[in-house]
């Protein structure tokens, strides 16, 4: 079933991340997405996440294709231009990807080639319309296409944001331009999500919570310190210092929060960042 139909049938629907490898070898990630197949509805496949280099997207994605698992092409506004995305796009869609998401893209100062240029020629509200402008047949300078797109659109927010307001804007324009699903950026305050969840419920778009598996009491110190838009409590941290082994007690976090979105939320995203065969075991749990 496709991630349309399926986010469409009211079921509770899990997307996981899979991140691309840094060269051309591929079977690591062919690996672990086949230990995804059938637990999960789509694979979103990262482009160049934490403006790391690594393989491209929209080839990945077609390697899941191939492989009978259901693709999300994530798209930056970071490395391209609007000839450059228009192009890539239409190829996914030709190639029989069916399911888009829009960033905007780490900086690349958070990356491994801090003297590459940043594009960000268009935002990813203007990303969001733009694959939506293809799907109904024309071009970014309304010129007709010989052949329309028909993508899934999704974005991301986040709910955690501080403050809310502009994050509240671009996910009212995203909505407006053209985005169907959202993938939220990692939840760890689940009262205020189901706030923000009654909030989003008001319009016609389905919500997928985001679970960042945390493998230590240091990398959620990491993203406190340096990620914005993600606040670990404290109280999960002093549970990850305790605990043993640090990245089973993450699991277990994870595994807690999925039952928590399964009584109100429309699904759940999780991002193992490098660890997809955790996926499996929170999903168990």
């Amino acid at each position: 079933m496709s991630l349309k139909r399926e986010l469409e049938s009211g079921a509770f629907v899990i997307t996981a991340e899979i991140c691309p490898p840094r060269g051309t070898d591929t079977s690591q990630f062919l690996e672990k997405a086949r230990l995804l197949k059938g637990r999960i509805a789509a694979a979103n496949v990262t482009d160049n996440q934490r403006a790391v280099m690594r393989l491209s997207s929209l080839a990945c994605s077609k390697l899941l294709l191939d492989e009978g698992i259901e693709p999300v092409f994530q798209v930056t506004c970071r490395d391209r231009n609007r000839l450059a995305l228009q192009s890539d796009i239409m190829g996914a869609w030709a190639l029989g990807i069916k399911n888009i998401l829009a960033l905007t893209g780490d900086h690349v100062s958070a990356g491994d080639h801090c003297s590459a240029k940043a594009v960000f020629d268009l935002d990813s509200v203007q990303l969001v319309q733009l694959i939506n402008t293809l799907n109904k047949g024309t071009n970014m300078n309304n010129a007709p296409l010989r052949g329309s797109t028909g993508f899934l659109i999704g974005a991301v927010v986040a709910p955690e944001a501080d403050p809310w307001e502009p994050e509240e804007i671009k996910f009212e324009k995203k909505i407006a331009a053209g985005a169907s699903f959202f993938q939220t950026q990692a939840l760890f305050d689940m009262e205020g999500f189901k706030r923000f969840f009654e909030y989003a419920e008001r319009f016609n778009v389905k919500v997928l919570g985001g679970l960042l598996l945390l493998k230590s009491a240091k990398m959620a110190h990491y993203l406190n310190e340096k990620v914005a838009g993600v606040t670990v409590p404290q109280a999960l941290i002093d549970e990850l210092e305790a605990a043993p082994d640090q990245l089973e007690k993450g699991i277990e976090i994870a595994g807690r929060q999925l039952k928590e979105l399964k009584k109100f939320c429309h699904g759940a995203h999780i991002m193992a960042i490098g660890n997809e065969e955790s996926v499996l075991r929170i999903i168990d749990k």
